[in-house]
């Protein structure tokens, strides 16, 4: 079984979990997590569940969260729901994500230029040598 989360209830997430590590406060973050799931998602994740209880379920996973790191919560979210069988993808990704891809495309961009220098350098060189 997979689950979509679009970006909108990721983003929901991120900014509660902010909110939560920001004010100590993980009751709200509890329901604002249950509201980001659809009605029918919460349904099919009930099932997979032994209790049936998501709010329980999410109840667990913020007792186990360290409580001050947003992509960890997401990440026990997705383990604890593969661990029942169901697999959960976020659309949009982390900021830590974002920033490693940004990162590794201006380093790809600066190996390019660098190239492009090089075989620059190496032109002016022939052209002085025929003179």
């Amino acid at each position: 079984m997979e689950i979509n989360l679009d970006k909108r209830a990721v983003r929901q997430i991120r900014l509660s979990a902010q909110e939560s590590i920001d004010e100590g406060d993980p009751e709200s973050l509890r329901e604002d997590i249950l509201e980001a799931f659809s009605e029918d998602q919460v349904e099919e994740i009930e099932r997979h569940l032994d209790n049936g209880d998501f709010f329980e379920f999410l109840t667990d996973i913020l007792d186990e969260w360290s409580g001050d790191d947003v992509d960890e919560l997401l990440e026990l979210l997705e383990t604890q729901l593969g661990d029942i069988g169901i697999d959960l993808k976020l659309d949009g990704k982390s900021s830590a994500e974002e920033e490693e891809d940004e990162d590794e495309e201006e380093e790809e961009d600066e190996d390019e230029d660098e190239d492009e220098d090089d075989a620059l350098d190496e032109e002016e060189e022939d052209f002085s040598d025929d003179e």
